[in-house]
Formats: structure tokens, sequence, C-alpha cells
């Protein structure tokens, strides 16, 4: 499927920034993945088992903020996610989004350009998860105040991917 959207990763320079210290302020404790299939936010894409990742945690809406000027407030929230523990050369590309499977809830959260929710939506993945991505996407981005959306996992509220207008 191509996708009118642009799945974003956690750009490179917060990505250095986490492999040091993350957003809570503590310092990045590498691991080695024995199992795989931590949903790295890095790359988008699931770990291979041997994989050296971090869970470190992440406030995707400061970082964003920050380069933007605006101010989230109360919005400005940070959550757990997977990464490479060293760099990985972002994603690889490809069709679909990351991450998307069937049977697996997501939230679609809309935010204005001062950081401020409007709204959001639950996806109950189906038989067609990129589609019904890509029409959630399509909905958010026909309110014209959207600015960005973030999908997350709906079971942990885990960050998954960002979303910015076209």
């Amino acid at each position: 499927m191509t996708s009118r959207y642009r799945a974003r990763p956690i750009e490179e320079t917060a990505l250095q920034e986490l492999r040091v210290r993350d957003d809570a302020g503590r310092d990045c404790v590498p691991c080695t993945d024995g199992e795989g299939g931590a949903p790295l936010r890095c790359c988008l894409r699931s770990s291979a088992a041997g994989e050296r990742i971090a869970l470190v945690s992440y406030a995707p809406l400061r970082r964003w903020a920050a380069r933007t000027g605006a101010d989230p407030g109360a919005y400005d929230e940070q959550g757990p996610v997977f990464i490479h523990a060293g760099g990985c050369g972002g994603p690889a590309g490809g069709g679909g989004y990351p991450f998307a499977r069937a049977g697996v809830r997501r939230t679609a959260r809309r935010y204005d350009a001062r950081g401020h929710i409007l709204g959001g939506r639950v996806l109950d993945l189906g038989e067609d998860p990129d589609g019904e991505i890509e029409r959630a996407l399509a909905d958010a981005f026909a309110e014209p105040d959207v600015a960005l959306v973030h999908l997350r996992f709906a079971e942990f509220g885990c960050f998954q991917f960002e979303v910015r207008r076209p």
C-alpha cells in the first residue's frame, strides 16, 4: 500500500540525546533483546533477537514544541519507547504503516499548532490495518486546525509514531 501520509520516527538528534539521558532525566541503560519483537521507534520496525536496544522515556510534544515555539502545557506527556542502543540508519522504507497488525487497537490523537489535544479516535485494526490508519489520518487532517497526529498503542498508551500535516 502506498501511504499518503508519512510515519515519522523519532528524529536523529533526539535519538542521540535519548541514548545518553531520556526525557525523564534517566541514564540510558541498553540491553540485549533476547526474544525480539520490541517496536523500535528509531527505525519503525520490530527488533530481532540479539539486537542491542534500550527502553527510554520520550516526550514527543516537548521536542516538537521546542522546534515550533508551541506550548503544549499539560499535554506534554512522556512515556516509554524502545530504540536501538546505537545508530541504526532509520527506517528502511517500504509500504504500509509500521506496527499495523490486525486485531491490535491504536489511538490517533490530534493536536493543534499549540500542541493541545483536539480529539482522538480509537482504531480497532481489522482486516485492512493500513487502510484504517490511512482513513483515520485523512479524517484528522480534514480538520484545518490539526497540525499533527500521534498514533499510540491503545493498551499501554505508548507513542508509536507521528504524522504531520502534509
